[in-house]
């Protein structure tokens, strides 16, 4: 709270906040919101889930890609994830060269 200023002051995001919640409880009332908030943690938690499911598949499919330059490049130590396959390539070249 900024000096000389009442306690009760509120700033323009926090009135929207504020708006916000009293349309809430006006169109749900106070007995749904708890069923809502809950709702939205479960789809929350479900998309989380999804994501880190999807994202170890594609490690996982990269890890066990037939492709020879990935499969060179992972014998060579090289780490490649987020790089093209030109990328790939160049640093084959640079630990072969050594």
């Amino acid at each position: 709270m900024k000096a000389g200023m009442s306690p009760l002051y509120i700033e323009g995001v926090e009135w929207i906040i504020v708006i916000a919640l009293i349309v809430v409880l006006l169109i749900w009332g106070p007995e749904k919101i708890p069923k809502l908030a809950r709702s939205f943690g479960q789809a929350k938690r479900e998309f989380e889930k999804a994501s880190k499911e999807a994202e170890a598949t594609v490690e996982e499919i990269a890890k066990t890609s037939s492709d020879p330059v990935l499969e060179l490049a992972h014998q060579l130590g090289i780490e490649t994830k987020g790089m093209t396959k030109e990328e790939i390539l160049a640093e084959i070249r640079k630990v072969t060269k050594k």
